[in-house]
């Protein structure tokens, strides 16, 4: 027998017992079930994360009695142990269930009736005996076996695993391994970390030490330097650590000596799985596929600078003057350098703050390459960001990922379609908002570009670096290698708007002005702490839709530096809810680790998935990414699954996935990046100072297209313009372009 322990508290759980008499509903993508079972005085109904389970199994499982508003009485499983049927009619039941392929209630019965108690032993050892039956040849015998095994060794995964990760985790792990999974593990426990979401080192690390593994094992200090490195990746935005820190940070955490850290270190150079590379007497040590990407943007960005064709200055003239006509203007004189750059650079970086005319260069970068016989593609990280960019430009732009038609094959990682050995059709990529484009991403981008094609980088290097590992933007500006046109003048229309004024403000280091009443930036004093809240949900509900006819759900947007503290998300987002989208008998609500979600609620992706599908005016595709916003408009209890519609994509989530999902009434400015909304309401309040920064303000206010409202404390504004401190992230980029830098 197996209990099979998830992170749920069980204090106080309920248990139930029985034989499944019938599987009424099972997903085999994430083994969410619903099954009648008979305990012997009554048929009840058990739904929950209930992989391969099949009639005629015997389950206990623990959780609680919930009353379904259309099903009734049912229980709600969290764990459950089950094991093989034990009575030959049983035995028949399972194996007609169609648990096993190949195996019906004729032949069910036939097996059974011919072997017996060891009918289970022939089918997992002894697969040819099943010869001599009636109806069963050799490479039917052989095929049922392996049904049987597949069962079998779901089983065993969640057998091996008990008390580490529950049903669906184990299901992950099978589908990756199948029926080498247990030996697998056995073998190296930390591949678990390194292979399978959800599993991180630390579920790994007490795995391992259940089944005997050393302190000191070799494949521990190997696995925890990997995930230590890949940890500061994905959550610091570190391309490598210098060698002294990362070893005296391992051997810390995994409490062996800096000799044997060393040692497990060369051990993995060796093997190239991590790279080591000196630079200004520093040792940099590089996951291996990281410092793979750096090298490989180095060398591309390098390559098409080098081979870039370019166009004589009287034809550009000519081209630029025809584009003034089309347009009635002219262009200034950093724009007009900026496209003459753009033309002439196999790679070219446009940066700037708001109004100074970026939009202008592009769609005259545009025009003047379509007028070359240049195809064009115009792209961005997000899809937020790639509509704005499509509506500035009145020409198409694409998510980069959409651009590169990214695919995901499930246990594996993401793959593009578009690559070295199938380059994009265009001659010319024009990417916006590339201050968020990560170093991966980055160069997966540039293997599918065509030698002697352009790039045209265009972002502001002021704003917050990316979500993913990496500087790129700022380490090509830093390293003088390529054409960088910095736009600075502000246009006179520009000029007007307080947004633009209070952003280059604080970017130069000076107090935004706070007291202006009359045009769209805003100050409310709110130096209580206390009242930020309210007055924010004040703002939401009442006030800004009142003055100016904005939609709270789609044209306001609260954006703030943390999830902790007094105004941050996790205060916030409960108060904006219950004001915006309170309880309703009309709507339907499912809780989820203690959250809430509710038909109408605005929510946020929090992690890329790629697998999951939507659907838009016909259009089919798939990949909800970090960041995206939308709107629950269904809750279905009967499939277990909400429904959320992402800016008319429409997509369907199981109740397993509400994990990857939080509410969005609210968000971190960090969230916020490559978007920009028509009102925002930034709370300025007292939290972790690392987080009062000069461009974390500056990033939240150009977010904004019409209105910002400021609400808290001036002397948080002031601190936050006054702290220019930038996060450091050890990246190698520069360095790999510039000796200098």
């Amino acid at each position: 027998m197996l209990l099979e322990r998830t992170v749920s508290d069980l204090s106080g759980a309920e248990y139930v017992e029985g034989v499944v008499e019938n599987v009424i509903y099972s997903n085999e993508t994430n083994g969410y079930s619903v099954c009648e079972l008979d305990t012997g005085s009554e048929l009840i109904t058990i739904v929950g994360i209930m992989p391969s389970v099949n009639a005629g199994e015997s389950i206990k499982a623990a959780g609680k009695w919930e009353t379904h508003s259309s099903y009734g009485k049912q229980f709600k499983v969290e764990t459950y142990e089950k094991q093989l049927p034990a009575t030959r009619e049983a035995m028949v039941k399972y194996l007609s269930s169609g648990a096993i392929k190949g195996v019906g209630a004729v032949t069910a019965r036939r097996i059974v009736d011919k072997f017996g108690d060891d009918s289970f032993d022939v089918l997992e050892n002894h697969p040819e005996w099943l010869s001599d039956i009636k109806g069963i040849n050799s490479s039917k015998a052989q095929e049922i076996s392996d049904s049987f095994k597949d069962q079998s060794g779901i089983r065993a995964v969640m057998m091996f695993a008990k008390g580490h990760f529950g049903p669906a985790t184990a299901m992950k792990v099978y589908n990756k391994w199948g029926t080498a999974s247990v030996d697998m593990i056995k073998n190296n426990p930390y591949i678990l970390c390194e292979n399978i979401s959800g599993i991180g080192f630390v579920s790994a690390d007490r795995l391992a030490e259940s089944i005997g593994y050393a302190k000191d094992s070799e494949f521990r200090i190997e696995s925890g330097i990997k995930y230590a490195l890949l940890y500061n990746a994905q959550n610091n935005g570190h391309i490598f650590i210098p060698g002294e820190k990362l070893v005296a940070a391992c051997s810390e955490m995994l409490g062996v000596s800096d000799e044997k850290t060393r040692r497990a270190l060369a051990s993995l150079h060796e093997r190239k799985e991590v790279v080591s590379i000196e630079r200004s007497g520093r040792e940099c040590i590089y996951l291996s596929e990281y410092y793979a990407a750096e090298k490989y943007i180095a060398d591309k960005l390098m390559l098409l600078d080098r081979v870039c064709e370019r166009t004589s200055s009287d034809d550009l003239d000519y081209m630029i003057a025809q584009t003034e006509r089309a347009y009635g203007m002219v262009y200034a004189g950093r724009q007009r350098k900026a496209i003459c750059a753009a033309v002439n650079s196999g790679v070219m970086i446009l940066t700037g703050g708001p109004g100074t005319g970026k939009t202008t260069v592009i769609r005259a970068v545009i025009d003047i390459y379509e007028k070359m016989g240049f195809k064009v593609a115009l792209a961005a990280p997000t899809g937020r960001a790639a509509k704005r960019m499509s509506e500035a430009t009145s020409y198409e732009a694409k998510t980069i990922h959409r651009l590169l038609d990214t695919e995901y094959i499930s246990g594996e990682r993401t793959r593009f379609r578009r690559n070295e050995n199938n380059l994009l059709e265009e001659n010319v990529v024009i990417v916006d908002e590339a201050s968020m484009v990560d170093t991966m991403l980055m160069a997966a981008l540039l293997k599918a570009i065509r030698p002697g094609g352009h790039i045209v980088l265009i972002g502001d290097a002021d704003q917050l670096p990316s979500v993913g590992a990496g500087t790129v933007l700022c380490d090509l500006i830093k390293s003088e290698r390529f054409e960088v046109i910095r736009l600075n003048e502000i246009f006179r229309q520009a000029r007007q708007s307080r947004i633009v004024t209070n952003a280059h403000a604080v970017n130069n280091g000076e107090l935004p002005v706070l007291t202006d009443k009359k045009g769209d930036f805003f100050f409310l004093s709110r130096p209580d702490p206390a009242d930020i809240v309210q007055t924010v949900v004040d703002l939401c509900k009442k006030r800004l839709p009142s003055t100016y006819n904005a939609d709270p759900m789609s044209a306001i947007q609260v954006i703030t530096p943390s999830h902790k503290g007094s105004a941050g998300t996790d205060a916030l987002n409960p108060a904006l809810q219950q004001a915006l989208n309170p309880p309703d008998k009309s709507k339907r609500e499912k809780v989820f680790r203690g959250i809430v979600f509710r038909e109408g609620d605005k929510v946020m992706q929090i992690k890329n998935d790629y697998e999951i599908e939507w659907e838009r005016f016909g259009e089919t595709g798939s990949g909800i990414f970090n960041g995206d916003i939308g709107i629950i408009k269904q809750i279905d209890f009967k499939n277990e699954a909400v429904s959320i519609n992402f800016d008319d994509r429409l997509c369907s989530y199981d109740f397993s996935q509400l994990d990857e999902l939080e509410h969005a009434y609210a968000i971190t400015i960090h969230k916020s990046q490559g978007s920009e909304y028509p009102i925002v309401v930034i709370p300025v309040y007292w939290c972790a100072p690392r987080l009062l920064t000069r461009n974390l303000l500056y990033t939240a206010i150009t977010r904004a297209q019409r209105l910002v409202v400021l609400v808290g404390d001036s002397s948080v504004v002031r601190v936050m313009v006054e702290n220019n401190r930038l996060i450091k992230r050890y990246t190698g980029l520069c360095d790999m372009l510039s000796f200098e830098c």
